[in-house]
């Protein structure tokens, strides 16, 4: 009776086990890469040098992934991906060491090169016309439709100026 039973429980395990290796390879089924932590590529390290500071990395390399209490003057910044289909996860790791706020050293998978390595810009200057700011945007949809707004308001006359030698203290 045991050894039937025993045989029973292994043959119903068998296909809940082979479910996820089935799953996984059926074609057609689209898989997600799963990216995890900091982008970190050889483009970003080549961009560190000795002494910048931690601005500098912050700009280049985004936050770090760990920042720990402990060891203020270390930051560690951690990429993983796990690629569609069986393949093996790639992680990449690399670890900033501070001192005065300025890099003195680095661990990783990643190295510099030895040329620094200037990254070209993107970016495009664009002269931007000068607006015109004599009216408003009410007042131009007004004005076209024949509306200059003196019609409702009335004109204050500014007060005449007293002629310099007229005092009006002085009895005539």
């Amino acid at each position: 009776m045991s050894k039937l039973l025993f045989s029973l429980c292994l043959l119903a395990s068998l296909p809940l086990v082979s479910c996820s290796t089935v799953l996984n390879n059926l074609p057609g089924v689209y898989s997600l890469e799963i990216q995890q932590g900091n982008i970190v590529d050889q483009a970003m390290i080549d961009q560190l040098r000795p002494g910048m500071n931690k601005r500098q990395v912050l700009y280049i390399m985004g936050s770090p992934m760990l920042a720990d209490t402990f060891h203020q003057k270390r930051w560690d910044y951690v990429y993983s991906e796990q690629p569609s289909g069986n393949k093996d996860r790639v992680q990449k790791r690399i670890t900033l060491i501070f001192d005065n706020d300025q890099i003195i050293g680095m661990q990783g998978d990643l190295r510099p090169s030895a040329i620094p390595v200037v990254k070209a810009s993107n970016e495009a200057t664009v002269d931007v016309p000068k607006r015109d700011l004599d009216r408003t945007l009410w007042e131009k949809i007004t004005g076209v439709l024949g509306y200059n707004g003196s019609d409702n308001v009335a004109k204050k006359e500014p007060p005449n100026p007293k002629p310099a030698g007229a005092d009006d203290d002085t009895p005539h």
